[in-house]
Parts: C-alpha cells; sequence; structure tokens
C-alpha cells in the first residue's frame, strides 16, 4: 500500500504529462479510488465531480484539464 506522500509523487508527475492542475488530477484519482484506469477514463471523459473538488481545493479562478482552461465561474 503507497503512503500519502507516494501517492502525492505519482499524482503530481501524472498530472504534468497531461498538462493538467494538481487540483484537479488530485480529484480525479480521488473520485478513481486511487485506481490509475479509472482516473485515466475519468481524464479522458470528464467530470463535474471532478472539477467541483478541484476548486474546493484551491483559490485559484482557473485549472487547466489538459488542453483546456476552467474558469471557477463556470463550475
Amino acid at each position: 500500500m503507497q503512503n500519502q506522500e507516494s501517492k502525492t509523487h505519482r499524482v503530481g508527475e501524472w498530472a504534468s504529462l497531461r498538462n493538467t492542475s494538481v487540483e484537479i488530477a488530485e480529484a480525479i484519482f480521488e473520485v478513481a479510488n486511487y485506481d490509475e484506469k479509472d482516473a485515466e477514463k475519468i481524464w479522458e471523459d470528464g467530470s463535474d465531480e471532478v472539477l467541483e473538488r478541484a476548486f474546493k481545493k484551491t483559490d485559484k479562478d482557473t485549472l487547466f484539464w489538459g488542453e483546456q482552461t476552467i474558469e471557477r465561474k463556470n463550475v
């Protein structure tokens, strides 16, 4: 079982490879229960639940999901 530090590193690396904000990647992995296959599917399909969770993690007004810029006001 991974500890929190290794989960955080893995999620950060995953986010970087996909040009996705860490907050969104963290929310994706939470929703996917840290299953990478499920996380990849969520990343490809999108998720309103992920966006809501991601913006709760930060005070930023914009986050990046791949090539899309997501604005807080649109969530």
